[in-house]
């Protein structure tokens, strides 16, 4: 690292919780935004369990917390990714991130995992974003099949 390379920040979810010894549940490096695998998690509790639209709101939610106290919004995001633990569970998953992305299309990928940490928990959501990167909207049509910002 030199002189000129922008200082790595730790964040946290909030002010009180201490993240395991081994990841943060955010980096910031510059102005871009790594959130490490956000679950349907509030206060120590999974919220909605056997509920995946309510879990997938969850975990945005606490995407959303990471972003923000990392001093990016949630627009910032150019790439997530999902883990979904039931693939018959994907129309409720889409339903809920097209309310919550499909405005400003982000990289995404899905992925089918067996389980996560704890058995009644569904998805898993990351993200990366750039800070002040949010897309702003027009309302042309790209001549290329490539949008630009």
């Amino acid at each position: 690292m030199t002189r000129s390379d922008p200082p790595r920040r730790l964040i946290t979810l909030d002010d009180t919780s201490k993240p395991p010894a081994n990841f943060s549940p955010a980096v910031r490096v510059g102005n871009q935004v790594f959130v490490a695998g956000m679950v349907s998690m509030s206060g120590g509790e999974v919220v909605g369990s056997g509920d995946i639209v309510a879990q997938t709101r969850q975990a945005l939610a606490n995407v959303d917390t990471a972003l923000r106290r990392a001093g990016a919004s949630f627009e910032d995001i150019v790439r997530y990714r999902v883990y979904l633990t039931d693939m018959n569970d994907l129309p409720g998953v889409r339903t809920v991130l097209n309310e919550r992305l499909g405005s400003i299309r982000p990289a995404g990928t899905l992925v089918a995992v067996s389980s996560l940490v704890l058995p009644n928990l569904k998805i898993e959501i990351d993200a990366d974003a750039i800070v002040g990167s949010a897309l702003v909207q027009d309302n042309t049509e790209p001549k290329s099949g490539v949008t630009t910002t």
